[in-house]
């Protein structure tokens, strides 16, 4: 499975492959209801043809005409947009925010090709990159600089769910539109047969073998359903191991009581014990599979998109 990223580092590929001039337009600032976040992309060929997206469709109109001229002369640009202008409301930002857009060409001298590889490879191996771009300059390099636009690319996303359960079977395809590749652990025979989920198998291994074998990362959310502490338990000692951003467990406050209390006997301390949302999900009161799973997924959401926020 693939995510937006994926298809922008492909397309990337596939364009510089040809020997086509490509330019990478970042959202570099956001001000109010700004329709895209900070660090979003889009590519630019030196025909005109996009992929991507830095405002929902605002203000590609107006970019491209300047992008596709980088694009094949090479070069950087900072694009401003927002209310107060005439051309703002020309482009169609009229939802009360600003954005600032910053351009380049993807070449040595401004966004190294190279770093294309080296963003999908860091993804691939489930490890954060941080590249910070020059914006006097236009060079892009890898790592943190002080003073330069930092743009970090995390891992990708994936939901590990634990329990083949019939909340499972609503959160797969939720979890899937939202951009994260699901994965299924149950050991239980009768679950783990069950053609239940479509395109995703479920894995018949115990839970703690599997997420090892799934090697749990910054970008992987961990969600237990079974309700047995035989398989749910080795899950999450394994996520509060980890840098899961993410951690949840389906059950009432009473049985999450207990659960805290065999992981405080397992040895973990207080702040451990509470990266375990129990009972999993936003308390919206959900009263059904579907629902719960909508919970649980907003939960997810909620947890990824903090750090941005702050």
């Amino acid at each position: 499975m693939k995510d937006e990223l994926d298809h922008l580092i492909d397309t990337a590929r596939a364009w510089l492959g040809e020997g086509r001039g490509v330019a990478i337009a970042t959202v570099i600032e956001t001000w109010g209801s700004a329709p895209r976040r900070r660090g979003s992309h889009a590519l630019i060929r030196d025909d005109g043809l996009f992929e991507g997206s830095v405002s929902g469709g605002c203000v590609e109109g107006d970019l491209l005409l300047r992008a596709q001229e980088i694009a094949t002369l090479g070069g950087f640009e900072r694009r401003d947009y927002g209310v107060a202008d005439d051309s703002a409301w020309q482009v169609g930002l009229a939802c009360g925010g600003e954005i600032s857009v910053f351009v380049q060409a993807l070449a040595p001298d401004a966004f190294a090709p190279a770093l294309i590889a080296r963003i999908a490879a860091s993804r691939a191996d489930g490890r954060e990159l941080v590249l910070s771009t020059d914006l006097a300059t236009g060079i892009t390099r890898e790592g943190a600089v002080e003073g330069a636009f930092i743009n970090a690319y995390p891992p990708r996303l994936r939901m590990m769910i634990v329990g083949a359960v019939h909340i499972a079977q609503a959160l797969v395809p939720l979890a899937t539109i939202a951009g994260f590749q699901p994965l299924i652990v149950d050991p239980r025979d009768g679950f783990a047969a069950a053609a239940r989920f479509d395109g995703v198998s479920v894995d018949p291994r115990w839970s703690d073998e599997a997420l090892a074998d799934w090697r749990i990362d910054s970008g992987s959310a961990v969600i237990t359903l079974t309700h047995d502490p035989k398989i749910d338990d080795p899950a999450l000692i394994a996520a509060l191991r980890s840098d899961a951003f993410y951690i949840a467990s389906l059950g009432s406050r009473r049985t999450h009581a207990k659960r805290c209390e065999r992981l405080a006997a397992a040895g973990f301390d207080q702040a451990a014990i509470d990266r375990v949302q129990g009972p999993a999900g936003l308390s919206i009161g959900a009263a059904n599979p579907a629902e719960i799973a909508v919970s649980i997924l907003a939960g997810a959401i909620a947890a990824l998109r903090k750090p941005q926020a702050r």
